[in-house]
C-alpha cells in the first residue's frame, strides 16, 4: 500500500512540477490549476520518446526525474500562490485517494482494476511488458497510442514496481489531477463550496465507472477534454492570461497529451470545441456589456470579466487585438504540430484499427446502449453498464435523476450563457456532437465511450452557474453518491502478471485445453476473464485445482497449470514459463470436447 500511493505521488507531483513549469514559460507567475493536466499530457509525449532508447525504460525515469528536479528549481521563487495552491489542493487530493481507495478496501487487495467488468487491462500490460523489453507487440505495429503505457514503464523502473501497480498507480493518479484541474473553475470559490464541487466534476459518475474497469485511457481523454476547455476559458477570463502571446500554449500542451492517449480521435473533441468557441466569441463580441450583468455572475462560481476580456479593453492592445489573437494561434499550433510529427505515421496506422471496423465487437463489454443520461451524474447503479431497474433501486429512481439532472444541465446553460461562459458551453456543444456522430454512425462501445468523455463537462455546466444556490447541494449529495458507489463496486483482480499465458497461445492453437488455476485467483481475484482473454482463440476450459477430477475432460489435448508437478498421469511438460506450466496429453485424445471457443473478438472486447 505504501508503495501504491508513493508512486501515486510521484506522477502526481511530476505531472504538478512539469506542468506548472510549462505554464509559467508562458508569460505567467502565479500558480494554475491547470498544470496537473498540462502536466500528465507532458508526461505521455517525454516517456513515450524515451521510452524505447537503451535501459528498457531507464531512460523514462531519468528524464522525468531531471524535468521535475529542473522544473522545480525553475519555479522557486518565480511563482505566486504556490503556499495557498497547496492549501486548497490538500483537501481535494486527500478525499480523492479516499474515493479511489474503495474498490481495494472492499476488495482487501491492489490488483488489476476491472478484470470481471473488462479484461482489456491485460492486453495494455502484455504491451507495456513488451515495451519495457524493448520489444515489439501487436498494439505497437497497429500504431495504438502507448503514452500512458510508456509512463507506466518509466514508474515501474523508477520506482521499482511491476507493470500491474504501475498501471494501478496511474489510475489512481488520474482521478487524482482531474479533481486538482477542476479546481480552475473554482479557484474563488469557499472551500465548503469548491471542494465537492471540484470531486464531482473531476470524479463524475461515468468517469468513476470507467475507473472501475480500468479504462485508463478513456479517463485520461476525459482529464485533457475537461482541462482543454478550461484553457480556452482561461484565455479570456483570466486577467494575466489575456495579454500573454503564449497563452494558447497550454491547450495545445493539452492536445498533445490526447494524440499520446487517444490517438487522432481524441482531437474530435478538442478541435470541436476550438471551433465552437471561437464561433461563440464571434457572437459575444457583439453582445451588448450589460449582459454580463453582476445577476449572472451571482449565480455561483467565478464571472467572468465582461467584453474586454476579448480586446475591448484591458490589456495590451497589441497581445488582445486580432492581430495578437492571430499570433498566439500560430504559435501554439506551431508548437502542436511540432511535438505530435513523430506520431503521425503511426496516426495512420491505427486509422484502420480494429475498433474502427464497422463489423467489429460493437458491443464489447456492454448488454446494448447505455443512456446518455448517465453523463449527467445521478445514476443510482455500482455498474454504468445496467439498464434501469436491473440492480437494487427501482427504475422510477433513474428516470427521477435523470429528469432532475436534465433540469439542472438546461438551467445551467442558460446562466452560463448569460455569464458569457463560452468555453464550457462550447464544450458541452462539442461533446453532444461527438456522442450523436457515435451513436448514429458507430456502436454502443464508442457511444459509451463518448458518454464518459462528456461528463466531466456536462457536470461543470450543471454545478459551476448553479454552485451557490440550494438546488446544486442536492445534486451535489445526489452525484457523489452515485460516483461513490461505482468506485465501491469496481472488481479487482490479480495482483500480479505474467505474459506467460499469452506465449501459449502459440502453442495450443485452437486445441482444447484445460487450464487450472488456484481458487484465490478464479474466486477472490477474479480471474475467469482475465485467462479467458489471455487464452482467446481456442476452446478454453478453467477449473480451479480443488475441482480438478482424476483425468482431464474428454477431448482435452493441453492442460495448463501453476506448478512444475504434473495434475494427472500421462501427461508430458511442453514448456515452463513461470509461474505456469503447460503440458501435453501422451495418450490418444477422444471425445468431443466441452471447452468454450473464446472467439478473439468476443474477449477482446473493444480495447481502444
Amino acid at each position: 500500500m505504501v508503495g501504491t500511493y508513493a508512486a501515486v505521488l510521484a506522477v502526481c507531483a511530476a505531472s504538478l512540477a512539469i506542468g506548472q513549469a510549462a505554464i509559467a514559460l508562458c508569460g505567467t507567475r502565479r500558480w494554475s490549476w491547470l498544470s496537473p493536466a498540462v502536466g500528465l499530457a507532458l508526461l505521455c509525449a517525454i516517456c513515450w520518446g524515451t521510452v524505447r532508447l537503451p535501459g528498457d525504460g531507464t531512460a523514462s525515469a531519468i528524464v522525468v526525474l531531471l524535468l521535475t528536479v529542473a522544473s522545480i528549481g525553475y519555479l522557486w521563487r518565480r511563482m505566486d500562490g504556490g503556499g495557498e495552491a497547496l492549501r486548497i489542493g490538500a483537501p481535494v487530493v486527500g478525499i480523492a485517494l479516499l474515493a479511489t481507495a474503495l474498490p481495494f478496501a472492499a476488495e482487501g487487495h491492489f490488483g488489476i482494476l476491472g478484470t470481471s467488468f473488462n479484461p482489456d487491462m491485460s492486453q495494455h500490460l502484455l504491451a507495456a511488458d513488451r515495451l519495457a523489453a524493448g520489444q515489439g507487440s501487436q498494439l505497437l505495429h497497429q500504431g495504438y497510442p502507448l503514452g500512458p503505457h510508456a509512463i507506466v514503464v518509466a514508474l515501474s523502473k523508477g520506482l521499482g514496481i511491476g507493470l500491474v501497480p504501475g498501471f494501478t498507480d496511474l489510475t489512481i493518479a488520474v482521478a487524482v489531477l482531474a479533481s486538482l484541474t477542476a479546481l480552475t473553475a473554482f479557484r474563488d470559490e469557499p472551500a465548503p463550496l469548491r471542494i465537492p464541487a471540484s470531486l464531482v466534476v473531476g470524479l463524475a459518475y461515468m468517469v468513476a465507472s470507467y475507473f472501475a474497469q480500468g479504462a485508463f485511457k478513456e479517463t485520461m481523454q476525459a482529464l485533457f477534454f475537461l482541462a482543454f476547455v478550461l484553457a480556452l476559458r482561461e484565455s479570456t477570463t483570466n486577467p494575466e492570461w489575456r495579454t500573454l502571446p503564449l497563452r494558447f500554449v497550454p491547450a495545445a500542451l493539452l492536445a498533445v497529451g490526447s494524440v499520446y492517449t487517444y490517438s487522432f480521435p481524441g482531437l474530435i473533441w478538442l478541435i470541436g470545441a476550438a471551433a465552437i468557441w471561437t464561433l461563440l466569441e464571434l457572437v459575444r463580441s457583439r453582445m451588448p456589456i450589460k449582459s454580463a450583468s453582476p445577476a449572472g455572475g451571482a449565480a455561483g462560481g467565478t464571472a467572468p470579466e465582461d467584453a474586454s476580456a476579448t480586446g475591448g479593453g484591458g490589456g495590451s492592445p497589441a497581445a488582445t487585438g486580432p492581430a495578437g489573437l492571430r499570433r498566439s494561434v500560430l504559435w501554439a499550433s506551431l508548437l502542436f504540430a511540432v511535438l505530435i510529427a513523430p506520431e503521425i505515421g503511426r496516426m495512420i496506422d491505427f486509422h484502420s484499427f480494429e475498433t474502427f471496423d464497422p463489423n467489429g465487437p460493437g458491443l464489447g463489454n456492454l448488454f446494448g446502449q447505455i443512456s446518455p443520461f448517465e453523463a449527467l451524474g445521478i445514476w443510482p447503479s455500482g455498474d454504468f453498464r445496467l439498464s434501469p431497474g436491473d440492480g437494487a433501486v427501482p427504475a422510477f429512481g433513474y428516470f427521477l435523476g435523470a429528469a432532475f439532472a436534465s433540469i439542472l444541465l438546461v438551467y445551467g446553460a442558460f446562466l452560463a450563457w448569460r455569464r458569457r461562459e463560452t468555453a464550457i458551453l462550447s464544450g458541452l456543444a462539442a461533446a453532444v456532437l461527438a456522442y450523436a456522430a457515435a451513436r448514429l454512425g458507430g456502436t454502443p462501445y464508442t457511444a459509451a465511450k463518448a458518454i464518459e468523455i462528456a461528463a466531466p463537462v456536462a457536470t461543470l455546466v450543471i454545478v459551476l452557474p448553479l454552485l451557490r444556490r440550494p438546488v446544486a447541494w442536492l445534486y451535489l449529495l445526489a452525484a457523489a453518491t452515485c460516483s461513490l458507489l461505482a468506485f465501491a463496486n469496481a472488481p479487482v483482480g490479480p495482483p500480479s502478471y505474467s505474459p506467460a499465458l499469452t506465449g501459449f497461445r502459440a502453442d495450443v492453437g485452437k486445441e482444447p485445453t484445460l487450464v487450472l488455476a488456484s481458487p484465490e485467483l478464479l474466486d477472490e481475484d477474479h480471474g475467469t476473464p482475465y485467462i479467458a482473454w489471455e487464452m482467446r482463440g481456442g476452446r478454453i476450459c478453467i477449473k480451479a485445482t480443488s475441482e480438478a477430477d482424476s483425468k482431464p475432460p474428454s477431448g482435452v489435448r493441453f492442460v495448463v497449470t501453476e506448478s512444475t508437478s504434473p495434475p494427472y498421469s500421462r501427461l508430458r511438460l511442453l514448456r515452463h514459463a513461470d509461474p505456469y506450466s503447460l503440458w501435453e496429453r501422451t495418450t490418444p485424445v477422444h471425445g468431443e470436447s466441452p471447452c468454450p471457443l473464446i472467439a478473439v473478438r468476443q474477449a477482446r472486447q473493444g480495447t481502444p
